[in-house]
Formats: structure tokens, C-alpha cells, sequence
């Protein structure tokens, strides 16, 4: 079972209004072939992206990052949202929710040292801004001419053959 970090009403109020905030200015900088979360795009868009890429290459990876949302480095995530360079109300409610406790059915309290709550508004915002410089920006650079789309944590990377493929998971 993955915990859901369920917010309050007024959490979910705060956190839409810290995502109306950034969403637009962040979006303009995340890759073309990312669709998910995203405004004016979708699931189809990348479904049929990827199909157009499969007539063009032969293999693929597909990847699925396990546990992703629940194992976030926060001191990366940090990182990644002072690039954004946010308005400091934001960057200090993005640190309140990032490091928020978990309370388990059970009553047991974790502390919030990774991850970033699924369920909450903002979660989808932090995970594209995230991948954005630990993923995009990676196959960018190390792998320029290799399309790819992903999707939140999901993504598939198309290559020219079956030995191409396995380096660029390395």
C-alpha cells in the first residue's frame, strides 16, 4: 500500500493557489515531450507521439520509476525549485508540504524526509519540475537525437537498435 497524502481543505486551497502561481511560468521551460499534468496536453498526445516514433525506431526502453513520488530527494527538489527562482511565500509552503508528516491508519507518524505527498495539488507540479532537470535534461544532453515522452514518472525512450538501447539506461 502507497500512502496518500491527503491535504486539508485548506491545504488544497493554498496549494492551488501556489500552483496557479507557478504552473504557467514553470511549464514554458519543461520539454515538448512531456505530458503529463500538463495543460493542452494528454495521455492521447503521448500515446500518439510515441506511436509516430515507433515507426521511425526499432526499440525502445520503457521506463517506470519505482516509488518514485515516495522517494524524492528533497534537498535535489530544493534545488530544482530555487532554479525557478519563486516568489518566497512559495518556496516556503513548497518546503512545509514537502516535509509534512505522514500519519498511517495505524496511528504511527513518519517524518517527511523524502517524497512529496501524493494527493495533494501541488504533487504533479513538483514531480514535472523534478524529472525535468534529473530526466529531460539528461537525455538532452547525454542523448540528443533519441526522442522520447514522458508521462509524471513514466517514460519510453526510442532508439536505433537493440545496442543503443541498454546505453542509455546506464
Amino acid at each position: 500500500m502507497r500512502p496518500l497524502g491527503i491535504p486539508t481543505v485548506g491545504d488544497r486551497v493554498a496549494q492551488m493557489a501556489v500552483k496557479l502561481e507557478i504552473e504557467q511560468q514553470w511549464d514554458v521551460k519543461f520539454h515538448v515531450s512531456l505530458f503529463g499534468y500538463r495543460q493542452g496536453k494528454s495521455a492521447h498526445d503521448a500515446v500518439a507521439q510515441a506511436r509516430s516514433n515507433c515507426f521511425k525506431y526499432k526499440w525502445v526502453v520503457d521506463l517506470d520509476i519505482k516509488g518514485f513520488f515516495d522517494n524524492i530527494d528533497h534537498e535535489l527538489m530544493l534545488k530544482a525549485i530555487d532554479q525557478q527562482n519563486p516568489p518566497k511565500w512559495v518556496r516556503l509552503a513548497l518546503v512545509r508540504w514537502l516535509k509534512a508528516d505522514v500519519m498511517y491508519p495505524d496511528g504511527h507518524i513518519e517524518s517527511g524526509e523524502s517524497g512529496t505527498p501524493q494527493g495533494g495539488v501541488i504533487s504533479p507540479v513538483l514531480a514535472n519540475l523534478f524529472l525535468h532537470y534529473t530526466f529531460d535534461k539528461w537525455i538532452e544532453r547525454e542523448f540528443p537525437t533519441l526522442p522520447f515522452e514522458r508521462y509524471a514518472d513514466d517514460a519510453i525512450i526510442h532508439c536505433v537498435s537493440e545496442k543503443q538501447a541498454p546505453i542509455c539506461i546506464k
